[in-house]
């Protein structure tokens, strides 16, 4: 409970300053449970430019829900964020980076723009397709592309596997291991697949602390060293998005900010 509350009263304002300071607009996805407990935090997030996309309602574990509660779920935190922000959002992450065999289905059928929750990429937008069948001796087949366009996430470019600890857990990582990883990751997608994007995924909570806060500014020293990065936010790079080339928006990387439950980073790059 506590570190909920330092994400929303600590570590958002301290994002927040730095993506000013940065220039930077991005994309929050936030349980309504969230926006209902912490308003002036999300008030705080809209009036900076930032986008608020759907992360659930209480951030429900989705792989264990039945289809017609995993509809009620969608379709109520978009009554709440109608009701709460004034709008509808135009993009889904899943709470738990996963999804059912009707997720996809069921974000075209609420008319989403765009998901972010799966990895079957790492520097390209594409339109998922659920397996239909499984056979480990014939291979599997999948069913049609979504309706609904996909910026993968990938856990190497999340923070919060790599930076959180739980009671004594030895998965943390150095912040020198993690930041190399991000600037090896962005350097290869800069040089080698024009015309992508990339999605990094932070929660305020882990890195609003103060060690992670200071290598998230040298990661952006490092990205916005580049003249020709963007950072839209995901809906905007969805506008300029066309599935018969690479995205319209220029030749050149892009950087994405967006936000995993109360995260504010996904980068994305042109």
């Amino acid at each position: 409970m506590s570190r909920g509350e330092f994400g929303a009263e600590v570590g958002a304002p301290r994002l927040l300053d730095a993506f000013r300071r940065y220039g930077i607009t991005t994309t929050w996805c936030v349980p309504t449970h969230t926006i209902q407990t912490f308003p002036g935090s999300v008030d705080a997030i809209v009036e900076a430019g930032h986008e608020i996309g759907a992360h659930g309602v209480y951030h429900e574990y989705v792989p264990a829900l039945e289809r017609a509660e995993e509809e009620r779920l969608l379709e109520l935190q978009i009554a709440q964020h109608e009701k709460l922000l004034g709008q509808r959002p135009q993009g889904y992450r899943s709470p738990a980076l996963d999804v059912t065999d009707n997720t996809l289905d069921l974000l075209a059928q609420f008319e989403f723009d765009w998901d972010s929750s799966l990895m079957g990429r790492d520097f390209e937008p594409y339109r998922p397709r659920m397996v239909v069948g499984v056979s480990q001796e014939e291979g599997n087949t999948f069913g049609p592309e979504s309706n609904v366009l996909e910026f993968p996430v990938s856990w190497f470019l999340d923070d919060f596997p790599e930076l959180e600890s739980f009671k004594g857990s030895a998965l943390m990582q150095s912040n020198e291991t993690v930041l190399a990883r991000w600037i090896d990751s962005f350097n290869f997608a800069y040089e080698r697949c024009v015309g992508g994007a990339m999605t990094w995924t932070l929660h305020p909570q882990t890195i609003g602390r103060a060690h992670n806060l200071v290598m998230l500014e040298k990661f952006l020293d490092h990205v916005t060293s580049f003249d020709d990065v963007w950072f839209p936010t995901l809906s905007e790079l969805f506008k300029c998005w066309r599935d018969d080339t690479a995205p319209r928006v220029s030749s050149s990387p892009v950087s994405t900010p967006t936000q995993n439950d109360f995260t504010p980073l996904d980068r994305m790059r042109p």
